[in-house]
């Protein structure tokens, strides 16, 4: 399939920046939200080929599966992204500090003991002690979730090769034209993001210099900003997330943790759970930034890697996804938006009629994906994640390594087709079904939009937004 090419090219780039693959932790499919593009594309591709054995498909018309014998050409595309690899946000950043205070702290504190009784430790602590002590602490509050170089070649690579999958829709014409709809958060490292793609398309078509066209939309991609009933219910609520917290102190956690304070030489008092993430998350910051194969990673293995993982998908599904039914109707607006795009593009015109725009690209952040994935239905499982059943999730379908890493996509395609419109989905370019239609890689869209009737129909965010009640309820209805 397309991501086997992809991921070679992938390899190649993190060489050129000094990480080969052989040079990448073991456990970097497993960073959650922080997890770099081409890790989650390789470990899918893995798991792929355990579950149903090898599919190395080269071809990327592959990922364009109509049915048998009737043509089909693409008409256009919508495609929800989420912005590049990027720093830590400053409350992160002011964590790293806090956390290399302490190091270093303790670290004085013992070569004074050392030093008065002429003896050196030995064993993993003091082993890892003087790796980190080389470790300088180079974050600054104004990097501040900016996005990095690694993160604009996310987006430029993620626009390469949709261009060259879609090149009548995101070709030469549609970029001259100025006929591709960007619309962006109006944070940095998203408004950052539109320019790299958009950066790739004219250099793809030799067009320049560039002519950046985006609009910037909170109230889409952001949208649950300015919904009250999710602010008050879940963001803001502390009980909304009970269950993070209570496998914050479970006996997973706790094991890890005095494992790895152990290793660091520190006392577990102050060894905090937030202070043992963001250790991990060092990991993952360097390997996305740098493509660091940083001392922080030999803190952990694969089983500590999938813990913490655990822990980023328990927030991300209670805080974002499919916990409460009003995390997914604050997504409303944007489900809506994407329709009446798609409507407008198929629906039938005269030879005097405006064509509409061939592709509308909306960056955003994972908090703009998931809840959209999980008002299509998509990656909910029977039995959902809590403190308690952690091992029994090994094989749970929501897991944000794999849905919503550094640039990770949703991408809609209307083909027109013989039957009439047909629409398929891919998200972070492989197939998937809709839930509703199990049986269809592109069904007809007029099929489509009877499967999301209750939402066209309904979906009322003013109405979910402006009460909390039934909002923190379990999501049962969606």
């Amino acid at each position: 399939m397309l991501f086997v090419v992809t991921y070679v090219v992938f390899v190649i780039l993190s060489s050129r920046h000094g990480c080969s693959a052989a040079d990448v932790p073991n456990f970097a499919a497993h960073f959650g939200s922080k997890t770099r593009y081409e890790d989650s594309v390789a470990h899918r591709r893995l798991l792929a080929e355990l579950n149903a054995g090898p599919r190395l498909h080269t071809d990327p018309g592959s990922l364009l599966r109509t049915p048998s014998g009737e043509r089909c050409s693409p008409m256009h595309l919508t495609a929800v992204v989420r912005h590049g690899s990027r720093y830590p946000t400053v409350k992160n950043i002011r964590a790293i500090r806090q956390l290399s205070n302490l190091l270093r702290r303790v670290d004085g504190q013992q070569q004074t003991q050392e030093a008065q009784m002429g003896e050196r430790g030995e064993g993993s602590a003091a082993w890892n002690r003087d790796l980190l002590r080389r470790w300088d602490m180079w974050y600054t509050d104004d990097m501040d979730g900016q996005l990095v170089a690694k993160g604009r070649e996310d987006l430029q690579q993620l626009a390469t090769r949709l261009s060259t999958l879609f090149p009548s829709l995101l070709g030469e014409d549609s970029v001259r034209g100025g006929r591709i709809h960007v619309v962006t958060s109006s944070k940095h490292r998203c408004v950052r993001s539109a320019e790299a793609f958009q950066e790739a398309l004219h250099v793809r078509a030799n067009i320049t210099p560039v002519q950046y066209r985006h609009q910037v939309d909170d109230g889409l991609l952001r949208a649950y900003d300015g919904c009250p009933g999710y602010v008050e219910s879940v963001e803001k609520n502390r009980t909304a997330l009970a269950e993070v917290d209570k496998f914050k102190r479970g006996p997973e956690m706790e094991a890890l943790r005095k494992k790895v304070a152990d290793k660091l030489g520190l006392p577990l008092q102050d060894f905090t759970p937030d202070l043992l993430e963001v250790a991990y998350f060092l990991c993952s910051y360097e390997l996305a930034i740098k493509s660091l194969h940083s001392p922080w990673c030999f803190l952990f293995e694969p089983s500590d890697a999938k813990v913490l993982e655990y822990k980023c998908d328990l927030k991300l599904f209670w805080k974002r996804a499919h916990g409460y039914a009003i995390n997914l109707l604050a997504s409303c607006p944007l489900f809506h938006h994407i329709f009446r795009t798609l409507d407008k593009a198929g629906r039938p015109r005269r030879e005097t009629d405006t064509p509409p725009d061939p592709a509308s690209i909306l960056i955003g952040h994972a908090e703009t994906l998931l809840p959209l994935l999980g008002l299509l239905g998509l990656y909910k499982d029977e039995t959902p994640p809590t403190a308690d059943n952690y091992h029994t999730q090994d094989g749970r379908h929501f897991r944000s390594s794999l849905l919503v890493p550094y640039a990770a996509n949703m991408v809609l395609v209307l083909l027109d087709c013989a039957r009439g419109p047909r629409l398929q989905l891919l998200v972070n370019e492989e197939p998937v079904r809709f839930p509703g239609l199990p049986h269809e890689d592109a069904p007809l869209y007029r099929d489509v939009r009877v499967a999301y009737r209750h939402l066209l129909d309904g979906c009322d965010y003013h109405k979910a937004c402006s009460s909390t009640a039934g909002g923190r309820g379990p999501n049962t209805e969606l």
